[in-house]
């Protein structure tokens, strides 16, 4: 895995080749290994290196074909050898690394555009084609690594990382309002739109290509839920077992140990099983713990291990470590967020690093793939509530769901049914399975600056949404419905990225993503939903699939939502004082007015009740994260914004 950087002069001037430099330079932390820079016309490549394949040989950016074909490559290709040996057998190809990139170059001057199609793996990749005078990047299906795109001064900048478009002399930093209200909706901006004005991500599974002065993107791959004939229980289970084991032996294919988390969760203790049971390579785990007993999960990591016999670290992330790395959580986020959970992300994968290894399999992808989540549950709960919104029993579902969320417990039945969105019209809605959420979210705008708030008047997050949905999606069965809303907007657009790609790179750590395999999500989409959710369990065919894995305690627990401590990382509840001087500085009035976004007298406000301790309540608390991550960003990136950085040696 690595860090990528680029530009391409639209006007056909000659790229300057320091310039696409001091942009990798940017990324040391993706590729702390070597570095690179190509640079051909108007064209100009630069690349940090991670060195995980072929550590000799896959110096980038990396040519073939007598130089016609340059690439700089972030990401990992699995089914590299399967291509080459086709690449050489039907094509007469001639390799002279053993790199999966190398095989992304030839695969390219043999299939074209559509090369892309037949990679199985993560990538963000830009390809110059000197003899078309032309780049084409793509990035991967479901959005595992990143790749940001501006256009100025009459060239178009690419990069892993918006700080290396930043790094650009004269490109502007602002924020963009409308990224924020969806960070304020979805938990994130939906590509291509970003938190940033004038920066635009490339969606997951398209491609783009810069020819002459024309910028054009393609869509090339999108989740799609036509359910086949139904399968027997067993059989889809076997199916999905067998898949499993060959995506998790396609992700341990690296030059360096691989190794795994295990949350103490299902879908990580599954892959950690696949691994111990199905290969004979040695597995070293890892997990956070939480010194809050209501979010820890240690019991349930410890019996994992015990069961499989791995070499086992662990790292507890307090409230005050969670406080003390956000600033530099902050920094490799690039975007406000709602929630902490990234920050103990970063410090278990500061423990991988620490450890020797820089490659580790996780369990992401299995909820939003196989119907884990309890907003799935939730939905079905709901719509069998809304077809007698009076009954009293039917709302009691929901307290069994959410035992922790005390305050909506001890709300009155017509809150309840307000806040669930249990009205016919709500059902009618496309979105009816993430109302809740998002509602819940936006009042957050609430603390928006007046001017901010007025620019925000007229735009509808749902609506543009609305527009943006697939042909088919109003005929999917609404699990389906569900299934596509979480795994096309917060899978790539939070959990990978926020909480995924960010904090491990940050920390020079590859993720691999089994349940992400291209197989095993086409293969989900064709699932009946009656196999992924039966009646209100969770997950079903993957339990079945994974019953002699783990151990049955694991099996048969309900499934509890990674969350970390929110208020009581910033603020001692018992002092009421701020853990930390940053905190204090950042979120006083005038550094809140200096950048614009919130009101400073309901910022004020808000941190003077989580100095009393009085936080309360899932609203709250993301108000508070929402409120410190920006004002953090701002600080980092538009206020306080580095002018040099090392000119890493190439």
């Amino acid at each position: 895995m690595c860090g990528i950087a680029g530009l391409v002069d639209l006007r056909g001037r000659p790229a300057e080749p320091a310039l696409a430099r001091r942009m990798a330079s940017t990324l040391w932390h993706r590729g702390p290994d070597a570095g690179g820079v190509f640079a051909d016309g108007p064209c100009a490549l630069s690349h940090r290196r991670l060195a995980i394949i072929d550590l000799s040989g896959g110096a980038q950016p990396m040519s073939v074909d007598d130089g016609a074909l340059t690439v700089t490559f972030n990401g990992e290709i699995f089914n590299y050898l399967e291509l080459k040996a086709e690449l050489e057998r039907e094509h007469g190809r001639v390799f002279a690394t053993r790199s999966d990139t190398e095989t992304l170059l030839h695969a390219y001057a043999v299939w074209g555009d559509d090369c892309v199609t037949r990679f199985n793996g993560q990538w963000a990749f830009a390809i110059w084609d000197r003899r078309r005078r032309r780049l084409f990047c793509a990035r991967d299906r479901i959005g595992v690594r990143p790749f940001f795109h501006t256009v100025h001064d009459g060239r178009f900048l690419f990069g892993s990382e918006v700080k290396a478009l930043f790094s650009v002399p004269g490109v502007p930093r602002a924020f963009d309002v409308l990224g924020l209200h969806e960070v304020l909706t979805y938990w994130c901006a939906l590509a291509p739109r970003t938190a940033w004005q004038g920066m635009s991500e490339l969606p997951p599974g398209h491609t783009l290509t810069v020819d002459g002065g024309d910028v054009v993107t393609r869509r090339y791959w999108q989740l799609d839920y036509q359910t086949r004939d139904p399968l027997a229980e067993q059989q889809a289970a076997s199916e999905l077992r067998a898949l499993l084991v060959s995506s998790a032996q396609l992700r341990l294919r690296a030059d360096v140990p691989v190794g795994a988390y295990v949350s103490g969760g299902l879908d990580s203790s599954v892959i950690a099983g696949v691994v111990k049971h199905h290969t004979q390579t040695p597995l070293k785990t890892f997990s956070v713990g939480f010194d809050d007993a209501e979010l820890d999960e240690s019991t349930w990591q410890a019996e994992v291990v015990r069961a499989l016999g791995t070499d086992h670290a662990s790292v507890m992330a307090s409230g005050d470590l969670i406080g003390a790395s956000f600033p530099e959580v902050a920094w490799h986020l690039e975007t406000p967020v709602v929630r902490t959970a990234p920050a103990p992300l970063f410090v278990l994968a500061g423990l991988v690093r620490q450890r020797g290894l820089k490659v580790v399999l996780t369990g992401e992808g299995a909820d939003e793939m196989l119907g884990g989540y309890d907003i799935f549950k939730e939905a079905k709960v709901r719509r069998f509530w809304a077809k007698q919104p009076h009954s009293r029993l039917r709302p009691l579902l929901l307290r069994r769901l959410y035992p922790y969320m005390k305050n909506l417990q001890a709300q009155p039945e017509a809150y309840r049914r307000a806040f669930f969105h249990v009205r016919p019209e709500d059902l009618d809605s496309p979105f009816f399975s993430h109302l809740p959420r998002w509602r819940l979210t936006q009042q957050l705008t609430a603390l928006l600056a007046d001017d901010v708030g007025a620019q925000l008047a007229r735009h509808d997050p749902l609506e543009e949404l609305r527009a943006r949905l697939p042909d088919g999606y109003a005929s999917w069965h609404p699990f389906a419905q569900a299934q596509y809303l979480e795994s096309s907007i917060l899978l790539p657009g939070y959990i990978l990225s926020s909480q995924g790609d960010r904090m491990a790179m940050g920390r020079s750590v590859e993720g691999r993503y089994p349940f992400l395999d291209v197989r095993v999500m086409e293969w989900a989409g064709r699932l009946p939903a009656t196999h992924k959710m039966k009646v209100l369990d969770e997950k079903h065919v993957l339990k079945r699939a994974a019953h002699d894995l783990v151990p049955p305690s694991v099996l048969a627990r309900p499934k509890q939502p990674y969350r970390a401590p929110d208020a009581h990382s910033f603020f001692d509840p018992q002092t009421g004082k701020a853990r930390h001087a940053w905190i204090d500085e950042l979120t006083s009035e005038r550094a809140v007015a200096a950048a614009g976004v919130f009101r400073p007298a309901s910022a004020t406000k808000l941190i003077e009740k989580a100095r009393k301790g009085a936080i309360s309540g899932v609203k709250e608390n993301m108000a508070l994260v929402v409120l410190i991550s920006t004002q953090l960003v701002h600080h980092r990136f538009v206020a306080d914004f580095p002018t040099a950085f090392p000119e890493e040696s190439t």
